[in-house]
């Protein structure tokens, strides 16, 4: 199959198998009373990154019939294992996690004082899930470090700016409309597991509709820790890396909502479509 036909159907199955079932996944979710006030305190749906998934599974199966690299169909399960398995741990802290706990400092905190919460949990799990992957393509100790920890701060990045309608899938389309620009063989076709099922559902959380909650914030951000680790050299990695370590450390002492705030350009691109 040609390249450009298996992107244009992977774009135009992920788009409208998304957008089909959108309404369906917001009936269940407030007829099951998974509703949570947004920052203007209106009651919404949230875990909608539930709707990220199908498409992702849907179009795996296209990759899968068109590919019989072993090495690529490595490649393939494992950005599937990775999505999959945060978003059982996204969809567990968005349904029954404690909110007076926020941050990787504050959850740390708390496991240590004999408290496992379910952003502890999220984050150990995350680390975890970021070994396992970096195992398998990772030369050497120093390698394997570097990959594990892009993936669990990448996971955890979506979560940082998850906080304003919009604002994290800004970010992401950004981000993952780079990677696909730069990568090359056939990791370039594993952003349209899930860049086009982002889209399909952008508008929703624009506009205040409904909230992916962790269920999607978590899956989008090891979707783009796991395209770095796969993808990149270590010069690249280790710069990425270092911005990760950046924004960390900068939203553990300061309110990123006011950092945006304050600034003009990021203020109007963040109020942007809303």
């Amino acid at each position: 199959m040609e390249t450009y036909i298996l992107y244009t159907i992977l774009l135009i199955v992920g788009i409208g198998g998304t957008y089909a079932i959108i309404p369906l996944f917001k009936n269940l979710l407030v007829d099951s009373n998974v509703v949570r006030p947004n920052y203007k305190g209106d009651m919404i749906p949230v875990s909608m990154g539930i709707v990220f998934l199908p498409m992702v599974v849907i179009n795996s199966a296209i990759l899968v019939f068109s590919t019989t690299n072993y090495e690529n169909l490595l490649y393939l399960f494992m950005y599937i294992f990775g999505m999959i398995c945060m978003f059982f741990a996204g969809i567990l802290d968005d349904i029954v996690g404690n909110r007076d706990v926020s941050g990787l400092k504050g959850h740390f905190k708390s496991l240590l004082k004999g408290s496992l919460t379910t952003g502890g949990f999220k984050a150990l799990f995350g680390g975890f899930i970021g070994i396992v992957i970096s195992l398998g393509v990772s030369k050497s100790i120093g390698d394997l470090i570097i990959n594990t920890l892009i993936i669990a701060l990448s996971t955890n990045l979506m979560n940082l700016l998850d906080l304003r309608p919009g604002r994290a899938i800004k970010v992401y389309l950004i981000i993952m409309v780079s990677i696909f620009i730069t990568l090359t063989g056939f990791t370039k076709a594993l952003p349209l597991l899930i860049l086009p099922n982002v889209l399909a559902y952008f508008g929703y959380d624009l506009k205040a509709k409904a909230m992916m909650g962790d269920t999607g914030s978590n899956v989008l951000g090891i979707s783009i820790g796991i395209l770095f680790v796969l993808g990149y050299s270590l010069k690249v990695r280790l710069l990425w890396l270092a911005f990760l370590i950046f924004i960390h450390i900068l939203t553990e002492k300061y309110s990123l909502t006011k950092i945006i705030e304050k600034n003009k350009v990021l203020n109007f691109i963040d109020k942007l479509g809303r």
